[in-house]
């Protein structure tokens, strides 16, 4: 007669449970390594690049002088290096291509995510999403050759009747100057604005407006006190890459704006004509000889700090909205 043994059960979760299991740290010491090596090589890129930028600006410097900031005839060829009209051409392209393309870039995306049919919204996204890429020549040259006629003939006149002949928008009107930078600009940079905050107002949880919505509050009223609020740093964040890209826009608006001449040595007007830092940087940039050309890596210093001030304010703005949150 045969005796079948059979062995208790075991329990092979218990089993796993109690063995220690070794995970291998090889791969994150490697990782770690190489995460510290990109970011030792960002920074030494950085910090050799704004050696080198200051290294030859200080030439520029000294044969300039400080007269640069109390001077406004800037004219690179005759020595004359009054770097105001540039400073206010930058300031004042940026700030009305701003005014023009952050409310219609954010109407935009909010149009895009709440009122287009949504077998539509794939397809306007991605055509927003393409200008945002188009060569800024593209645009330089469409103001050329087709705004700055339509702007001569009909538009500046149109805008000097309303106000009248009023400042700013009295005087000449050419068609090539501010108001073409300022509109060239703003069509560059809406199409950064409304991809961003469409990609934040999207992100947005669906119980924040479907709560809104059940407590009665209208489309408009959840958009205005729901929505963009929790949008705040986002948007924020999109109009900083926007003034960016207008501070250091150079070939489109070197095309259009006219350029800085004795008839109109400060753009003061709508209608004058001027120039910026870096596009003048970009026409004068053939003409770099001894330390007269030392003078457009102070230009381009000036222009890093302006952006770098901009920057700085927009985290300032960030932090205090994340605060507010906490």
């Amino acid at each position: 007669m045969t005796t079948t043994h059979i062995d208790p059960p075991t329990d092979d979760g218990a089993l796993s449970a109690g063995r220690e299991r070794k995970l291998p740290t090889g791969s994150d010491r490697a990782y770690g390594y190489t995460l510290w090596t990109v970011l030792t090589l960002v920074g030494v890129i950085v910090f050799y690049f704004i050696y080198v930028l200051v290294k030859n600006s200080i030439p520029g410097w000294q044969f300039a002088g400080w007269k640069m900031f109390t001077t406004t005839t800037w004219s690179f060829g005759d020595n004359k290096f009054g770097v105001l009209p540039l400073v206010m051409g930058t300031a004042f392209t940026t700030f009305f291509a701003l005014l023009m393309a952050v409310p219609i870039g954010v109407g935009a995306a909010l149009a895009i995510v709440y009122l287009i049919p949504r077998r539509l919204q794939l397809a306007v996204s991605s055509l927003i999403e393409l200008l945002a890429v188009v060569p800024s020549i593209v645009y330089g040259v469409w103001g050329a050759l087709v705004m700055a006629s339509w702007l001569g003939n009909s538009g500046e006149p149109w805008l000097k009747r309303v106000a009248h002949g009023a400042w700013p928008f009295d005087g000449a009107t050419a068609g090539y100057g501010m108001t073409l930078g300022a509109i060239v600009l703003a069509v560059m940079i809406m199409p950064i604005v409304t991809a961003i905050s469409r990609d934040v107002i999207v992100a947005v949880p669906k119980e924040l407006t479907e709560g809104a919505l059940s407590l009665g509050a209208t489309r408009g009223q959840v958009i205005r006190k729901v929505i963009l609020p929790s949008c705040k740093t986002g948007i924020v964040g999109a109009v900083t890459l926007a003034t960016g890209r207008a501070l250091g826009e150079t070939i489109a608006l070197a095309t259009v704006l006219g350029g800085v001449t004795q008839m109109s040595p400060l753009p003061d007007r709508a209608f004058a004509t001027g120039s910026t830092l870096a596009a003048e940087i970009a026409i004068d940039f053939g003409a770099i000889t001894g330390k007269a050309g030392n003078v457009l890596f102070a230009l381009a210093l000036i222009l890093m700090v302006i952006v770098g001030a901009v920057t700085y304010l927009a985290r300032s703005i960030i932090r205090r909205n994340e605060r507010q949150f906490q």
